[in-house]
């Protein structure tokens, strides 16, 4: 005997599903998503008229909120139409009902392409920001310095074609169709006898909450220390980093700023840390590996620090998105441990 559905069997599924308390479900609960609408909207309609027919644009909120799905469990843009399709807990995230229609993979591509014009990301992140320092979620007492590795998918050039890359020009073999599909934005480093191909997620990070208050996106040759001037601002009053960051040079031009710098100090061959400055490391320690957690959280929760893009635009929009996913995830839990 075939088996009749009932008429509520889905209310009864999506009960059941609201029990296994899905993060995305948690995220929903606490973040009003229509924080970010005024932006969204203003940025996708300047300047087109839609009087004139046609399908009309998914709401700009929704694929927002796609984008959130698709960095927290780093997956493609074709993975991301399916499990939208397949898993209760992401429409009901999005708010969709069974039969409505759902983007496709393609729309989720060009909704993201479009957000790497401007810099858009950058400003929904900043625009959050601002919101956590006037509601006094942030208060600036310290900022953690630190950068991860983002690892894209590997070239397999010759070491000729990459010298090429690397003076900017393109390699003659090179066809206009192949060369749409080679990152030449993206560089290889060494560290710790492991080879990186990709770029770099700069962040500084609120020492109190582990919230990212800024960050900046580089090639994955630059060196940590080269951003640190780029990263602080008149709002900071305290940094820590580990000894990476630290020079004569950088410590004279932080206390010219006003900042206190609480940079891990390092020794040398010839002039070890005296018993007085490894105490004082073993202090300002406690408080910089904070920021590990965050690259922990992408790594372990968000799925790995590994992205799927093409060049440095792409590649900024999505790093941005991760970090901005971290701290949406990161104010649901301080919100939570809140109530508790």
């Amino acid at each position: 005997m075939a088996f009749q559905p009932g008429f509520f069997d889905v209310e009864q599924r999506i009960e059941k599903i609201q029990q296994y308390n899905s993060p995305l479900l948690r995220l929903a609960d606490y973040i009003d998503f229509e924080f970010f609408r005024k932006e969204l909207e203003t940025y996708f309609r300047k300047g087109k008229d839609y009087s004139k027919g046609g399908r009309p644009p998914y709401d700009y909120v929704l694929m927002f909120k796609i984008l959130i799905i698709q960095h927290f469990y780093n997956i493609s843009d074709d993975q991301t139409e399916f499990c939208i399709n397949d898993r209760f807990s992401f429409m009901q995230f999005l708010n969709l009902q069974l039969g409505q229609r759902i983007p496709d993979a393609k729309t989720i591509w060009h909704f993201k392409n479009e957000l790497s014009r401007k810099d858009m990301i950058n400003k929904l992140f900043e625009k959050l920001h601002k919101q956590l320092l006037t509601d006094g979620i942030i208060v600036s007492k310290g900022s953690i310095i630190d950068a991860s590795f983002v690892n894209v998918p590997r070239q397999r050039n010759s070491r000729e074609e990459n010298e090429q890359v690397k003076q900017g020009t393109q390699p003659k073999d090179w066809s206009d169709e192949k060369a749409c599909q080679k990152d030449v934005d993206a560089r290889w480093t060494k560290k710790d006898n492991e080879t990186h191909y990709g770029y770099k997620d700069h962040v500084k990070a609120d020492a109190a909450t582990k919230l990212i208050t800024g960050y900046e996106v580089t090639d994955a040759s630059v060196h940590d220390s080269q951003m640190l001037d780029e990263l602080l601002n008149k709002e900071d009053k305290t940094v820590y980093a580990d000894s990476a960051y630290r020079s004569e040079a950088q410590e004279e031009r932080l206390a010219a700023s006003g900042i206190e710098s609480r940079i891990m100090e390092k020794g040398a061959r010839n002039r070890t840390l005296t018993n007085k400055q490894i105490k004082k490391n073993k202090m300002k320690s406690k408080v910089r590996v904070r920021v590990e957690h965050i690259f922990g959280y992408m790594t372990n929760s968000m799925n790995g620090m590994f992205i799927k893009s093409i060049g440095i635009d792409r590649a900024k929009t999505a790093i941005g998105i991760k970090n901005l996913v971290y701290n949406l995830f990161r104010l649901t839990q301080l919100n939570i441990e809140l109530r508790a």
